[in-house]
């Protein structure tokens, strides 16, 4: 079977599009809300349970219910009734994946009521898309699929989330927010709507200081900062950030550490390697621009940053960080660790990393 190629920004512009039809109340019959990112799932039934009728409506026409208490025949028998009062039937289906014999579905959504809105949430992996449902739902209804972000993805959908708000972030802000909660976007959406409360009237830009005082990230002592210091060799600072992450082990997570210094190892390779490209076999080294499509970035400064740390550190050594890096992501996860802890595990890693 072909590998798909939909992707994680096909999902926020369908998103997008999606919700401004609610916003300008234009419903669809049926939607398929289905995949691995439970984020927009919710966002997306949430306004149609919201807007679709009015809340003295919601009381007689909106029905919830949960595919693991359920049996397909109940819901196509709910689907068919008529609204009491108002123009829509609202059933809501969450935790479809749960439901047994979900393809009954397709007897209600081969011929579906102009009066009832049906709304399928399937988290966690997708319709099988083969299926009579699936086939369904796509020709008499809207069908959305969540597909949950890459590490190198974060970065441009937080700068749009802020953007949609009248603010800007900036890149030290986005790197100590996605590295202290990874791609969960919902705890990331969390942790700003309750950053943007806080924040006094007239702020333009969301800084490093304002995720330090907000969100209970250190803004001296997390993985940009380690990645930073290591990048320019600076055992010292890079040791101390390492014992405060000792100190705080529920914050710090090892494989979080481990994923951001895999990006920034990464990253240097791929640099060296365009540069001995450059050397070797005159190829233009690509501009800045270039540069930041390849790396995926979405500034300048980090570029340059990059740019900066490469040059301390061939690619001899790059491969031995890198063969370091799969072997402590092995020991962050319990494999051959010896009972060691995740900070005495980070101290060891970062010696064995200067050593080389």
């Amino acid at each position: 079977m072909a590998k798909s190629t939909y992707k994680f920004k096909d999902s926020v512009a369908d998103f997008e599009r999606i919700s401004a039809s609610i916003a300008r109340r234009e419903f669809a019959p049926i939607y398929l809300l289905m995949g691995e990112e439970s984020y927009f799932i919710d966002r997306l039934s949430e306004a149609l349970a919201q807007t679709i009728l009015s809340p003295a409506e919601q009381a007689f026409n909106q029905i919830t219910v949960y595919g693991k208490d359920s049996e397909a025949g109940q819901i196509v028998n709910l689907c068919r009734q008529m609204p009491m009062m108002g123009s829509y039937e609202v059933i809501i289906l969450k935790e479809a994946q749960q439901l047994k014999q979900i393809e009954k579905l397709s007897h209600y959504t081969a011929k579906p009521q102009p009066s009832t809105i049906l709304i399928i949430c399937h988290k966690e992996k997708n319709l099988d898309k083969r299926s009579a449902l699936y086939k369904q739902c796509l020709k008499e209804g809207v069908i959305f699929e969540s597909v949950r972000p890459r590490d190198y993805e974060i970065g441009k959908w937080l700068e749009q989330f802020i953007s949609r708000r009248g603010l800007k972030i900036s890149a030290k802000a986005v790197q100590m927010l996605s590295d202290h909660l990874g791609c969960d976007i919902a705890k990331i959406s969390n942790e700003l709507d309750k950053l943007m409360v806080s924040l006094p009237a007239g702020t333009t830009e969301i800084t490093d200081v304002d995720i330090e005082r907000n969100v209970g990230i250190s803004k001296d002592f997390n993985n940009f900062e380690l990645c930073n210091a290591v990048a320019v060799l600076d055992m010292k600072r890079a040791m101390n950030i390492a014992d405060h992450f000792a100190r705080n082990p529920k914050d710090n997570p090892l494989l979080l550490t481990v994923m951001a210094l895999y990006g920034l190892f990464r990253d240097i390779f791929i640099v060296n390697y365009l540069r001995w490209q450059e050397k070797f076999k005159r190829v233009p080294f690509p501009s800045d621009m270039d540069l930041m499509r390849i790396l995926k970035k979405n500034n300048i400064y980090a570029i340059n940053e990059i740019k900066q740390q490469s040059a301390r550190w061939n690619n001899r050594k790059v491969f031995g960080v890198l063969a370091l890096l799969r072997e402590y992501d092995g020991k962050s996860k319990g494999i051959d660790n010896g009972g060691m802890s995740d900070g005495e595990l980070l101290r060891e890693l970062l010696l064995k990393i200067f050593m080389l």
